[in-house]
């Protein structure tokens, strides 16, 4: 028998029970579109958290210092700032944070992020200002009560009304707006739109956090970012007697592969949950043509007494079978195209359409149609001419 003949006497069984070859497909095409859905949004994810810490600048460079406490201070504020002289840092910016509430008259907003910056953190950070202006070195020395506010802290307390020159109180201290922020939108390390800033030695004093814990560092150039890392570890070493627990020294690709490989573990072992429902999709096949060749018995018979071998029968019934798998394979790509665009939209979450997962999907369920189309189709070839035409 030809491979031509084979397929359209394939086709023909397939349309003549349109009902039982859907349901027989169903499990394939739950598991195509299933993987392709979960892959694609996987992928999506890890691009947009890509995206994301790109943003924050491939020449940043955290540092966190758990050896300072209040008992003992390792490291001080000037020797973070004199990291600037080193030729690999362009500028350094220590932070402490907390929360608190700001009202302007009535008008309060609860848990808001108060952060205590440095005039290098509107360069570190890449921070502008809308109207007024940012903290500057007076103000650090005379450690004025002086606020920046995020945009959205802006208009919530304010509305359209300026705020620059107007006072606020923070926990019920007074401090004088000098600022709003450039809206920035959402980041990675929380925005600034919904913080307020205020000099750095004011805001150690108002959240009573004395001691450096958290700095940011901008190398010159991607190239230097690591000989600044080393430089850095190696005066935080020295400092810490070799206690390297005391620190860390990390850049945001060291963030991004991280991230990543947590979304890639995530994609594939949903993507391995939803590959189950292919297995399951090959035993209902098998089942339905198991089914098929009871059905088919004197059809077989007849066909094995005008000459058929029974290689022909094999070759017939594992079409059948690929065939099967195969539509649902191109179903199950349509539907998990589909649906991956409707989650994404649904969850406001970024889709990346991974076509190797689409083809490795498609092959897999073809592959499973043939595996479990074996063992019927070697029933029947196997069936005696003489038994299929008593039958």
């Amino acid at each position: 028998m030809k491979l031509g003949q084979a397929i359209k006497i394939a086709y023909k069984n397939i349309v003549t029970n349109k009902l039982r070859a859907f349901l027989t497909m169903l499990g394939i095409i739950i598991g195509v579109s299933a993987v392709i859905a979960l892959v694609s949004l996987g992928q999506g994810a890890s691009q947009s958290v890509s995206e994301d810490v790109s943003s924050l600048g491939t020449t940043m460079v955290s540092v966190n210092i758990q050896g300072n406490s209040t008992s003992e201070e390792v490291v001080d504020y000037d020797e973070v700032m004199a990291f600037e002289e080193y030729s690999e840092v362009e500028a350094v910016s220590p932070t402490v944070s907390g929360t608190g509430t700001v009202k302007n008259g009535t008008t309060s907003m609860d848990s808001v992020s108060i952060s205590g910056v440095t005039p290098t953190y509107e360069n570190v950070q890449d921070t502008t200002v809308s109207s007024g202006r940012f903290i500057l070195e007076i103000d650090q020395e005379n450690r004025n009560k002086i606020a920046l506010l995020g945009s959205n802290v802006a208009t919530e307390l304010f509305g359209f009304t300026s705020p620059v020159g107007n006072n606020v109180k923070i926990d019920g201290t007074t401090y004088k707006v000098v600022g709003v922020l450039a809206e920035q939108g959402e980041e990675l390390q929380g925005s600034v739109d919904d913080m307020v800033l205020i000099p750095f030695p004011t805001a150690q004093r108002f959240l009573g956090q004395i001691v450096i814990n958290s700095i940011d560092v901008k190398m010159t150039s991607e190239d230097t970012v690591e000989l600044g890392m080393a430089k850095i570890e190696r005066f935080l070493y020295n400092q810490f007697s070799g206690d390297e627990t005391s620190y860390n020294v990390r850049n945001q690709s060291d963030v991004a592969d991280a991230l990543t490989s947590v979304t890639d573990t995530m994609t594939l072992l949903l993507a391995g949950i939803a590959s189950i429902s292919l297995i399951v999709g090959g035993i209902g096949i098998m089942n339905i043509m198991l089914v098929s060749v009871t059905e088919r018995t004197r059809e077989i018979g007849i066909r094995k007494a005008i000459g058929a071998k029974k290689k022909d029968i094999l070759t017939q019934f594992l079409i059948e079978a690929t065939v099967l798998s195969s539509l649902g394979g191109l179903l199950g790509v349509l539907i998990g195209i589909g649906s991956a665009e409707v989650l994404a939209q649904a969850l406001d979450m970024a889709v990346s359409i991974s076509w190797l997962a689409v083809g490795v999907a498609v092959s897999f369920s073809i592959i499973i149609g043939v595996a479990f189309g074996i063992f019927p189709a070697n029933k029947a070839a196997s069936l005696s001419p003489l038994a299929a035409l008593r039958h």
